[in-house]
C-alpha cells in the first residue's frame, strides 16, 4: 500500500480480505486519475443550480442534436446473463439479505451500496467481502434459528456504488478522503471481474444520481482506464443508469452514447426522481408538489418520464427497466398484504404495458407477482426490445408538467413525512439503511422526499388544505408530537441526534443538497 493511500480506521471486520495493499493502490490510483474532474463536475452542478434558482428551465441540449438524431448507433448488446431482467431485486450488501435477494427468484438482484445502505465502515467493508463470497457462490449466514446458502441457481448480481457527490473518510488518499464512487466500484472490479468472467458472468453495475452526459463520461472513462490496469477485455463492464434526476432525463440519448460500449440500460428510479425535482426547482412557487402520497406514476411528469425513457431505450437496443415498488408484505395482517399486492399489480402492468422490459421490487414476496405480470407481457421472449414506442413524444413541457389533479398539502402529509423522516434517519443512524416504516421499504430516497418537501413547503409558506400556513412553529409542533410516540417504540435510537440532524434540514435557509453528506458526519 502507497504511503499516501491510508485506512484511517482499521481493524474491522473482514479488512484483512478486502482491504489489500493491491486493491488500495488500485483505487487510490483511479482516485488520483479521476478525482479532479469529478471535482469539476460537481462545481457544474451548483452552477446550474444557481440558473434554476434564477428562473431558468432545463431543455433538451443544443450542442448534442446530431447524437439524437442519427438513428444508426446502438449500445453493445447484452450479455446472456442480462439480457432477461423481467424481474430485479434490491437490497443492500448485508450478507442475509444478499442471500435472500439472489434466492428469490427475481432474474437480477441489485446490490446496494448506496440508498439503502447505512455506510459506516464495517458495513461497507462487510459489503464488499459478501460480494466477493456471492460471486464464488460460498456466501453463508447463520443465525441461532437458521443457516442461510445460496441455491444452485441464483440472479445475475449488478453492483450499485454509491454517487458522485459522497466521499468515503475512512481512506485517504494523497490527504483527502476518496470517492466513494471510485472506492466502491474499485474494490468491486478489483476482487471480482476476473472471476465473474471466468464463471461466464461479468462485471455488472448500476450506476445513480448522474445529472448529465458529462457525468457518464466520466464512468466510461473509469471503465476504459479499469479494465486496461487488470488487463479485462475493454466492454466487458455493463452498466445501468437510474435516471434518477431530473436533469438526467433530459439527456438520456447522451447518457447512452457516452456509455455506449458499457452500457446495458436505464432505470426508471422514481422516488429519487421527485427528490430531484423537488430539490431543483425548490424556489418555484408554480412547480410545488402535494402530500408525498399523492404523487403516483399517473401524474403528468411522471407519466411523461417513464414513457421517454423506454421510447429511448428500445431507439437504442438498451432495456428499459421499471421502477421500485416501495409496498411490503405485512405477514401479520393478511388485509394490508392484500392490498400492498393489489397495487405492486397494478403498477407493473402498467409498467409493463408502456414497454419495460423489466421492473424493480424491494422484497421476496413480490417477485412472484410482478414475475407474473411480465410473463404475461414477455411470454419466453427475454425483453420487449423491439416494440420501439414511436407512439410517445414527450416534450420538455410534458416532463416538467407537475400538475396534481386534485393535489394538496394536508397536515396529515405533512405528519406523515416528519415522522417517516425522523423514523428512518434513526434507523441509517443505527447502521440500517433499508428501513421497513408503515408497510413502505424506505430507503435514503423516500426520506430525501419527505425533508425536501417540508423545507420547500416552509419556505413557500405553503397553504395546507385547511388553510393554515406551514411554518417553523408547526413544523417544530408536529415534530415534538412524533417524536413522544417514536421515542418509545424504539428507545435505543439516536433520536435527539435525528431530531436535531431533520431540524437543520428543515429550518436552514439553504437547502441542503444530499441528507446523506450531513448525516454522514454525525455516522463516520
Amino acid at each position: 500500500m502507497s504511503a499516501t493511500t491510508v485506512v484511517t480506521t482499521p481493524g474491522v471486520d473482514h479488512a484483512a480480505e478486502v482491504l489489500t495493499p493491491a486493491a488500495l493502490e488500485f483505487v487510490g490510483g483511479l482516485h488520483r486519475s479521476f478525482g479532479g474532474r469529478r471535482r469539476e463536475l460537481l462545481g457544474r452542478r451548483q452552477t446550474r443550480q444557481a440558473e434554476f434558482d434564477d428562473g431558468v428551465l432545463p431543455d433538451l441540449l443544443q450542442e448534442t442534436v446530431q447524437i439524437r438524431a442519427d438513428p444508426t448507433w446502438h449500445v453493445a448488446p447484452a450479455p446472456a446473463d442480462l439480457d432477461d431482467r423481467r424481474v430485479e431485486i434490491t437490497g443492500p450488501v448485508e450478507p442475509k439479505m444478499m442471500i435472500n435477494a439472489l434466492n428469490s427468484g427475481a432474474r437480477v438482484f441489485m446490490a446496494d451500496f448506496e440508498d439503502a445502505l447505512s455506510p459506516t465502515w464495517n458495513n461497507v467493508v462487510t459489503g464488499q467481502w459478501a460480494v466477493h463470497e456471492a460471486v464464488r457462490r460460498r456466501l453463508t449466514f447463520e443465525t441461532d434459528e437458521k443457516a442461510y446458502a445460496l441455491n444452485p441457481q441464483i440472479g445475475t448480481l449488478v453492483i450499485r456504488p454509491r454517487g458522485w457527490h459522497l466521499d468515503e473518510a475512512h481512506l485517504l488518499v494523497d490527504g483527502e478522503p476518496i470517492s466513494a464512487s471510485l472506492f466502491d466500484f474499485g474494490l468491486a472490479f478489483f476482487h471480482n471481474a476476473r472471476e465473474q468472467l471466468d464463471r461466464g458472468s461479468g462485471p455488472y453495475f448500476y450506476l445513480p444520481k448522474l445529472e448529465s452526459h458529462l457525468e457518464a463520461r466520466l464512468w466510461n472513462d473509469v471503465f476504459v482506464a479499469a479494465q486496461e490496469r487488470l488487463d479485462i477485455p475493454r466492454g466487458s463492464i455493463r452498466a445501468t443508469v437510474l435516471i434518477e434526476t431530473i436533469l438526467a432525463a433530459f439527456e438520456m440519448e447522451e447518457i447512452l452514447w457516452e456509455l455506449r460500449e458499457h452500457a446495458s440500460g436505464l432505470n426508471a428510479g422514481r422516488w429519487d426522481y421527485i427528490f430531484s425535482l423537488i430539490k431543483k426547482f425548490r424556489s418555484r412557487a408554480d412547480m410545488i408538489l402535494p402530500d408525498r402520497a399523492q404523487v403516483t406514476m399517473a401524474v403528468p411528469f411522471m407519466r411523461a418520464y417513464q414513457q421517454l425513457l423506454v421510447r429511448t431505450c428500445h431507439a437504442r437496443g438498451a432495456h428499459a427497466i421499471g421502477g421500485m415498488s416501495a409496498f411490503i408484505p405485512n405477514r401479520r395482517q393478511p388485509e394490508v398484504t392484500e392490498r400492498a399486492l393489489a397495487r405492486v399489480r397494478e403498477d407493473k402492468q402498467r409498467e409493463a404495458g408502456d414497454g419495460s422490459d423489466g421492473t424493480w421490487v424491494a422484497h421476496p414476496d413480490l417477485v412472484p407477482v410482478a414475475r407474473a405480470v411480465f410473463d404475461g407481457i414477455l411470454g419466453p421472449n427475454p425483453n420487449q426490445k423491439a416494440r420501439l414506442r414511436d407512439d410517445v413524444h414527450a416534450s420538455a413541457r410534458d416532463l416538467l408538467d407537475t400538475r396534481v389533479d386534485g393535489g394538496h398539502v394536508t397536515e396529515a402529509g405533512v405528519r406523515t413525512n416528519i415522522s417517516v423522516a425522523l423514523q428512518y434517519l434513526a434507523s441509517w443512524l443505527a447502521g440500517n439503511g433499508a428501513a421497513a416504516i408503515n408497510n413502505l421499504m424506505e430507503d435514503a430516497a423516500t426520506a430525501e422526499i419527505s425533508r425536501s418537501q417540508l423545507w420547500q413547503w416552509r419556505v413557500q409558506r405553503v397553504a395546507l388544505e385547511d388553510g393554515r400556513p406551514m411554518t417553523a412553529d408547526l413544523y417544530a409542533e408536529i415534530r415534538d408530537q412524533e417524536m413522544v410516540a417514536l421515542r418509545s417504540s424504539a428507545p435505543s435510537y439516536r433520536w435527539t441526534d435525528a431530531a436535531g440532524l431533520l431540524d437543520s434540514l428543515v429550518l436552514a435557509d439553504q437547502f441542503t443538497e444530499f441528507l446523506t453528506i450531513p448525516a454522514y458526519a454525525l455516522l463516520a
